[in-house]
Formats: structure tokens, C-alpha cells, sequence
């Protein structure tokens, strides 16, 4: 998991929700990467989190329309591919709450090569959006984990080997 820093100490609430619901949901959790504000810098963290072997890669922040908002700019020439459907989700999760959900410009999706695959994505900065991006992914985490690893699209079924 990865948070930007603007200069000062990164005490946001929304990583241990994300840590703790990424633990209850049965994933390994490392230790956070706390960054400034640098897409070099946040996209070197992402590939080297995949290098160690990452399956699940969440950013918190920098997803907004400020001007040091560059995590999305970060991630995106990374993917092979993206999910748009999921960071659509959450943004709509957000929106029953607060239309600043819309704001976030987040993305979803697939990063690495046939051996070494990870989904990734840019949660919002703030604890609501952590929490939402939590509803959103809880239910489907594990499944996009089997998907890349080829299973069957039946959620109910153990993954194909």
C-alpha cells in the first residue's frame, strides 16, 4: 500500500482500514510505503512491490484534480490492461455519500507478465473512500487473485490449475 506525503507527517486513518480489511479478507499485508508526491518515485514503488512478488497492490491518494495529484498518472503506463468497472464502482459507492467521490480519477487494473501478474489500484486519499473501496473490492479480491492465476469466471468454483 502506498500513501502520498505532502511535506508532512502521513497520519491518515485510512491505512489501517485498508490494512485491517485486507487482512480480514485473508491477504498477507506488508508495511506501508509512504512517498511524496512523485510519479517516478510512486511507480518505481509499484514495480518493485509486483518484483516482490505482490499480488494485490493498493495506492491511497493523489487521485484527485490537484496539481500534486499524480498518482494516477503514476499507475496508468504500467498496466497491461485496466478494469474500469471497478474504479467506477467505487467512485458510485462514494457518490451515495458525497458527490466528491467524483473527483476521484483512480484506476483499476493489471499489471505485469504471464508469470508475474498483480492487480492494482488507486483508492482514494480520504477514510470514507478507503471504506468504500473496500465494499467495492471485498467481495471480488480474491477472485481477481484466482483470475490471473487462470481460474474459471464461476465465483463458486476453486480456481483451474
Amino acid at each position: 500500500m502506498f500513501g502520498p506525503r505532502r511535506g508532512r507527517r502521513l497520519r491518515g486513518p485510512f491505512r489501517p482500514i485498508l490494512r485491517d480489511g485486507l487482512t480480514t479478507l485473508g491477504f498477507e499485508v506488508g508495511e506501508p510505503v509512504i512517498l511524496p508526491d512523485d510519479a517516478r518515485l510512486i511507480a518505481a514503488a509499484v514495480l518493485a512491490a509486483v518484483a516482490d512478488g505482490a499480488r494485490v497492490v493498493l495506492t491511497t491518494g493523489g487521485t484527485g484534480v490537484g496539481p500534486r495529484d499524480v498518482t494516477v498518472e503514476a499507475t496508468r503506463p504500467l498496466l497491461a490492461y485496466e478494469i474500469p468497472g471497478i474504479a467506477e464502482a467505487v467512485r458510485a459507492a462514494g457518490l451515495a455519500k458525497t458527490p466528491l467521490s467524483s473527483l476521484s480519477r483512480g484506476v483499476a487494473g493489471v499489471i505485469g507478465s504471464e508469470d508475474r501478474r498483480a492487480f492494482v489500484f488507486n483508492a482514494p486519499g480520504s477514510r470514507g473512500g478507503a471504506r468504500d473501496a473496500l465494499g467495492v473490492l471485498g467481495p471480488i479480491l480474491t477472485h481477481i487473485v484466482d483470475q490471473l492465476d487462470g481460474a474459471d469466471h464461476d465465483m463458486g468454483r476453486p480456481p483451474s490449475r
